[in-house]
């Protein structure tokens, strides 16, 4: 499979989690954590989308991201809200909000309401979770529809 190429068939969403980066596998597949201010998006703000590392599914955008400080992207909101599942998470003697993504199942981070205005939200989500894909790509990546988000600009 293409690392591009967005599918939703849970075989072939399978085969792709075996082929993560024992990292990614971690935080994705197990609900791990990255270290704060030390991983690729945390401190990142070029114009584009957010996609699922495994499935590919659309995620964020870069329009909703702002600097929280608290060391890992944060967006406002999702970009396609379907894709994006939330859970009741009681793990670490804590009650919080997962983030998850609907086809692929991955886990993103944790959401809560601290968040700007108007929303209030703040989505707190692991690079290594993510897969960025420029404004200028979105063509070529097959995320066309995305395009004219950035072309208003």
């Amino acid at each position: 499979m293409n690392k591009n190429e967005i599918t939703f068939d849970p075989v072939q969403l399978e085969k792709k989690k075996q082929t993560l980066d024992p990292h990614v596998f971690q935080i994705t597949q197990k609900n791990g954590t990255e270290s704060p201010f030390n991983n690729a998006f945390w401190n990142f703000f070029e114009e584009g989308i957010y996609v699922d590392i495994v499935s590919g599914e659309a995620l964020f955008s870069s329009l909703d991201k702002f600097d929280s400080s608290c060391g890992w992207p944060s967006f406002t909101k999702p970009l396609e809200a379907e894709n994006v599942i939330e859970k009741t998470d009681r793990s670490h003697f804590m009650i919080r909000t997962e983030v998850r993504s609907k086809h692929a199942d991955s886990h993103l981070g944790h959401v809560f309401n601290d968040g700007p205005p108007p929303l209030g939200t703040r989505y707190c989500i692991n690079s290594a979770s993510l897969r960025f894909i420029a404004s200028d790509q979105l063509l070529q990546e097959g995320y066309g529809q995305y395009k004219s988000l950035f072309d208003k600009k």
